[in-house]
């Protein structure tokens, strides 16, 4: 009987207190619901459950429901059950449900970084979780390999030289924490390792530099020129980081002499090259540039993520690490910080097609938000000239000297939120690449495309 009792009913928590057990549970009763932590209509244990949980009579249980009920606190109806009436607790009147909006947020918003979320493929995806979770072996649930669910490694990999041209062994890749948590990861590594300098290219990412600021790196800005970064000599860096595929913000290909330059760099030096392929999927009007890692799996740490593909939310990122790397990594976290089921999940996703797919889909709809801001621009702002716009999911709006400030005002006015290309700007870095806005055209949902790209050309000059 009492293996019946410990798995029949509902919890709850009372400390009865008082001369007697039944007045004391009645009182314990009586104030859980007239405090509000008993809401109206919750349902209460049976008087054999509640009896059993708190070793007394199961008839003072019953005496106690009673009493409660004849006072108006309970009410009871065969079928249904001893709940909480209705009526004991007052409900202020509702207030009507407002936009969720972060504070200070702007009805418009251009800020890149990230994609259209409203057009996660949430049935798609919903999907693959139920095959992956009905699939699953009982020890995926365990603590598992730190590097992260074989399923996804080995999807990843398929996947990763099919696309991108990566060459990745299963064993080779570590699941992370979206592209931050896996950076996080290898600046400690390289600290611990005896690093101390991180060359970064000029214009990117603040938060990166403070990660591996945190990490005990000092960040240093590689020089520019009107062809792009100048990767090919890191100088007396330990590391670099950089985006050769697509540079964030300006949108150039790390051109092919500096790819190869910067690679005989690391294996002359003996220095480590961070690849960040944030966006790789997206090309337009040219063919994709495959992964730096492809030229040196030895000296180039491949990083990966489904920020921009699926959703930031996800915390989905991978790393395609070098052999003599892998060790240390793992020693300092791995993969464990990612949900096993959605990394199965996203296996699944991989594997059936379905992420192909989506990735198609989401290019064609953001091609044609391209070409639309492009027109816009043509049409209404012709001074303007847009740049980076061969990939990616945001375009460089180059504007007139000394009008960025002016320009980003005028957007705050017309409810737009954009940045401008100085917010990016390494602030050890010698010279600038002129007035510009940063336009992440992916960021608004498909409904508020018009009013934004409107809300931005009236505050174009």
């Amino acid at each position: 009987m009492a293996e019946r009792w410990a798995t029949f009913g509902i919890d709850l928590h009372l400390e009865p207190t008082g001369p007697g057990l039944r007045r004391g549970l009645t009182d314990a009763l009586r104030e859980a619901v007239r405090t509000g932590r008993l809401a109206p209509g919750t349902r209460l244990p049976s008087s054999r459950s509640l009896a059993a949980d708190l070793g007394i009579a199961r008839n003072t249980v019953a005496y106690a429901y009673a009493d409660l009920i004849a006072e108006g606190w309970l009410t009871a109806r065969q079928g249904s059950g001893t709940r909480v009436a209705d009526r004991t607790v007052p409900r202020p009147p509702a207030a009507p449900p407002t936009p969720a909006r972060a504070p200070g947020r702007l009805p418009y918003d251009l800020v890149p970084g990230t994609p259209d979320l409203a057009s996660f493929p949430r049935a798609e995806w919903l999907k693959a979780a139920r095959r992956a979770l009905a699939a699953a072996p009982h020890d995926a649930l365990g603590y598992g390999d730190p590097r992260g669910r074989p399923e996804l490694r080995t999807a990843l990999a398929d996947y990763l030289a099919r696309v991108r041209g990566v060459r990745a062994d299963p064993e080779r890749i570590v699941v992370c924490s979206g592209f931050a948590g896996g950076l996080r990861l290898l600046c400690e590594v390289l600290r611990a390792r005896g690093a101390r300098t991180l060359a970064v290219e000029s214009y990117g990412l603040d938060a990166h530099w403070d990660l591996a600021a945190r990490a005990g790196l000092t960040t240093i800005p590689l020089p520019f020129d009107s062809l792009g970064t100048r990767a090919q000599d890191p100088g007396a860096a330990d590391a670099v980081l950089l985006s050769p595929a697509h540079q964030f913000p300006l949108g150039g290909a790390l051109l092919p002499e500096r790819r190869a330059a910067v690679v005989d760099w690391a294996r002359r030096t003996g220095g480590l090259i961070l690849e960040d392929d944030y966006d790789g999927e997206f090309r337009y009007d040219r063919q994709a540039v495959g992964a730096l890692q492809n030229l040196d799996p030895d000296r180039v740490a491949y990083l990966g993520t489904a920020s921009k593909s699926l959703a930031p939310g996800l915390r989905l990122g991978w790393m395609v690490l070098p052999p003599s790397l892998l060790p240390d990594v793992v020693a300092h976290g791995g993969g464990r910080s990612v949900s096993v089921l959605e990394q199965l999940t996203l296996a699944e996703f991989l594997t059936s097609g379905a992420y192909d797919r989506h990735v198609r889909a989401a290019r064609l709809r953001y091609r044609r938000r391209r070409d639309r801001l492009v027109q816009s621009l043509a049409t209404r702002a012709p001074d303007v000239r847009i740049t980076g716009i061969a990939a990616g999911l945001h375009a460089v709006l180059r504007l007139p000297p000394g009008t960025e400030r002016s320009v980003v005002q005028a957007a705050t006015w017309q409810n737009l939120a954009v940045h401008g290309l100085s917010r990016f700007r390494h602030p050890a870095t010698a010279t600038t690449a002129g007035d510009a806005l940063v336009v992440g055209y992916a960021t608004p949902p498909d409904h508020a495309w018009t009013g934004t790209l409107d809300a931005l050309c009236r505050a174009l000059p």
